[in-house]
């Protein structure tokens, strides 16, 4: 463990000062603020003997830590967690906990002080989202108050303690002037997404984990218009939409109890969604079989439709796609090749680089299949030191925007 931290709790014995905090609180008659939770804890620690010679630094990170323990669910990982600066904070076992701030990985000098404590944490946090987690059910998967996602993984698969993972959100909408702004994607590139997305193309998003997908989505449906029935379906609601004037219908997966009952999945509720009247369905993120309800709703009238997926490129994307049909459905390949290539429009391929930058590394027509194969037309790809440039004979699907453009001038004409 890490020495600083081992060497105060040991000269303090931090078990015995938490043991008289609880005390301390369990015996209060009043309902204990937290500002009252604080007073008593500072109670406790002043008139420790063992903690008499401690500097004033010390004795404010113990009161700070035993408050976190005994009022916060996340416990001394609190403060990362209020940072607007940190975006993901990752605890591989009681000793090795990281966070991302600003971009940068930075190892912390805390430490849990067993696996048990941060096993009970792990508890609490399944606890407050009514999850179960236990060595029967190894495996936490939820979102906090808040938004962030957590995922824990249980000491009996974990062989170096309990994992937990807590991926935050930004508290502000992003919108495209902010992406442009950070290098994510080119002024020309923004604009033409934005007709896309007017005019009703189906879009998917493909790229690695924390490549910037789902900040990319999010921002691509604050285009739609506002007139248009948005369904939004997500494992967990991760999904930014600003204004509150818009038809919207949010819905969430569930899990299967312990009896192994009442599992909601995303293809349960992307078929529930066809019969809610939407104009747009819009998927977080396409993991399995529900791809054959995905692209259904696509070809059915439900355009402009958006969804993400994993996938190393374009072409990676399209293959699994592909691959995940094949788990659901025993379809010939041909046509399967061919519901995907009508149904999807456009794919955005994102990447995290090495300087830990998100960006649009490449933005593709899909064209329908010839001779049994999908085919690609890059229309925007990244060039190493030019960014993301136009590149090809441009869009070659032009009739949504044809049809938009047709509609607007009707409009404006009448």
């Amino acid at each position: 463990m890490d020495g600083t931290w081992q060497d105060l709790r040991d000269k303090v014995d931090y078990t015995n000062l938490l043991r008289l905090c609880q005390q301390r609180i369990l015996v209060s008659t009043d309902e204990l603020t937290d500002e009252k939770a604080l007073k008593e804890i500072e109670s406790v620690v002043l008139k420790a003997e063992s903690v008499r010679n401690c500097t004033h630094e010390d004795k404010g990170k113990l009161i700070r830590r035993l408050f976190y323990h005994l009022r916060r669910t996340l416990d001394f990982l609190t403060p990362y967690a209020e940072d607007p600066a940190v975006t993901e904070i990752m605890v591989n076992g009681p000793e090795r906990i990281f966070v991302e701030r600003d971009g940068e990985m930075i190892r912390l000098e805390e430490c849990f002080d067993s696996t048990e404590q941060l096993e009970q944490m792990i508890r609490r946090i399944g606890a407050g989202v009514h999850r179960e987690i236990n060595e029967a059910n190894p495996i936490l998967d939820a979102r906090l108050e808040d938004g962030s996602r957590v995922s824990a993984v249980y000491k009996n698969i974990a062989l170096g303690g309990p994992i937990l993972t807590i991926r935050k959100f930004p508290e502000t909408h992003l919108s495209m002037d902010d992406l442009i702004r950070w290098g994510t994607i080119t002024e020309e590139a923004a604009s033409f997404l934005k007709e896309l997305v007017i005019s009703g193309y189906n879009i998917f998003l493909s790229g690695r984990t924390n490549s910037g997908k789902t900040t990319m989505l999010s921002v691509l449906m604050q285009y739609i218009p506002e007139e248009e029935r948005l369904i939004i379906i997500e494992d967990s609601a991760e999904l930014q939409l600003e204004s509150r004037k818009r038809n919207v219908v949010r819905m969430e997966t569930r899990s299967a109890n312990v009896q192994g009952k009442g599992q909601v999945t995303i293809g349960d509720l992307i078929r529930a969604s066809l019969r809610m009247r939407p104009d747009r369905i819009i998927v977080g993120e396409v993991r399995g079989g529900e791809i054959v309800d995905m692209i259904g709703a696509m070809q059915t009238g439900h355009g402009g439709s958006l969804s993400t997926g994993h996938g190393n490129s374009p072409a990676g994307m399209l293959r699994r796609m592909e691959a995940m049909f094949l788990t659901a459905v025993d379809y010939p390949v041909d046509s399967i090749r061919a519901q995907i290539s009508e149904a999807v429009d456009i794919i955005i391929h994102m990447d995290r680089l090495w300087d830990r930058s998100r960006r649009v590394m490449e933005i593709t027509e899909v064209l329908p299949c010839e001779h049994g194969e999908i085919t690609l037309n890059p229309l925007f790809c990244f060039k190493p030191g030019k960014g993301l440039v136009s590149v090809g004979s441009g869009l070659l699907r032009k009739e949504k925007l044809q049809i938009r453009q047709h509609y607007t001038e009707t409009i404006n004409g009448g």
